[in-house]
């Protein structure tokens, strides 16, 4: 039997997760719905801003998404040193802006004195609220009910938006990460919606490359910080432009009239991660598939179900053979 989401999501594992929610109707989430000639594709951008909007409330930090037509990708970072430096007056502004509150959090916020006891009351809910606030559940809960009931006002209509709980996959070292990075990323070319990263609509590689091209990080995602020597980087463990290679070079080669041999100029970041190109290009289409709830090397996966009181893991062969480093 498989083990609840929250003892899953653990920091004590990884602050790296990658969710996917899917739509339950056969109406499509965004995009043209064959059936009926009724487009949907004004949704997109709704769950784009609707996701970074999020991703500047919550301590949680957005490293990657990509809007499909029917589901969408979220690679999130858990910031818990960022929630845990917030005063109560900075926690109770930010639960604010998603909920109304209570009595006592909005007479704190404009200003009115609180007795000794009411402030007493009010840091302990800012705690509950504090921890909330960091918590991937509540982001994915506020997110998707909050774009539910957009849809349903649209539609005219009421009932379950979302097929099911969002799904989760614990990304637990540099190689995981990488990969499922790429793969978000890579969602519209391996749907032939776009032929280029550039092209992709709605994705992080679009915007990251936007602001690439005026030397600049985009400010709603956790910036690349380079290959650095601390196990916990202040940002993602890469380099921009090793990044922004890699998943140009996967794009050309995940193309339906690329099939040929792989180029010999492979992106150096390939070489640092010690990852077999092929099995590079075949994770890059098989991903979610291929892993469960943890993926890495074998070593991280094994490791971490030791900490979590998991005897086994589905995928741990697969993590094995493509994610693990070679033996010299």
């Amino acid at each position: 039997m498989g083990l609840p989401r929250k003892s899953l999501i653990s920091l004590d594992t990884t602050p790296y997760y990658h969710c996917v929610s899917r739509c339950v109707r056969r109406a499509f989430l965004c995009g043209q719905d064959e059936r009926t000639g009724q487009s949907f594709e004004h949704r997109r951008q709704w769950i784009e801003d609707r996701l970074l909007e999020l991703g500047q409330i919550f301590a949680l930090d957005i490293c990657g998404y990509a809007v499909m037509s029917n589901h969408y990708h979220v690679v999130l970072h858990i910031n818990r040193d960022q929630a845990s430096r917030w005063d109560t007056l900075e926690v109770v502004e930010r639960w604010h802006r998603l909920f109304k509150g209570s009595a006592l959090s909005r007479r704190f916020a404009r200003g009115e004195h609180l007795a000794p006891a009411e402030l007493a009351q009010l840091t302990e809910v800012a705690e509950c609220w504090r921890e909330r606030l960091a918590d991937i559940s509540w982001f994915m809960r506020y997110l998707n009910e909050s774009i539910a009931r957009d849809a349903n006002r649209e539609d005219g209509c009421s009932g379950h938006f979302w097929e099911s709980r969002f799904r989760s996959q614990a990304l637990l070292d540099e190689r995981a990460l990488a990969t499922c990075l790429a793969y978000v990323d890579l969602n519209p070319i391996r749907a032939k919606m776009a032929k280029t990263p550039e092209a992709s609509d709605h994705t992080s590689i679009q915007r990251r490359i936007s602001a690439a091209k005026d030397g600049r990080q985009p400010q709603q995602l956790l910036p690349f910080a380079g290959n650095p020597s601390e196990s916990i980087p202040a940002g993602l463990p890469f380099r921009l432009q090793d990044y922004l290679e890699l998943v140009d070079w996967s794009g050309r080669c995940l193309r339906d009239d690329k099939r040929g041999a792989i180029d010999s100029g492979l992106p150096p970041i390939l070489e640092r991660l010690q990852i077999d190109p092929r099995h590079w290009l075949y994770l890059n289409r098989n991903f979610e598939s291929r892993f469960k709830s943890l993926v890495g090397t074998a070593h991280s996966v094994r490791s971490s179900c030791e900490r979590l009181g998991k005897r086994w893991v589905q995928g741990i062969q697969d993590c094995e053979r493509y994610l693990s480093p070679p033996i010299p």
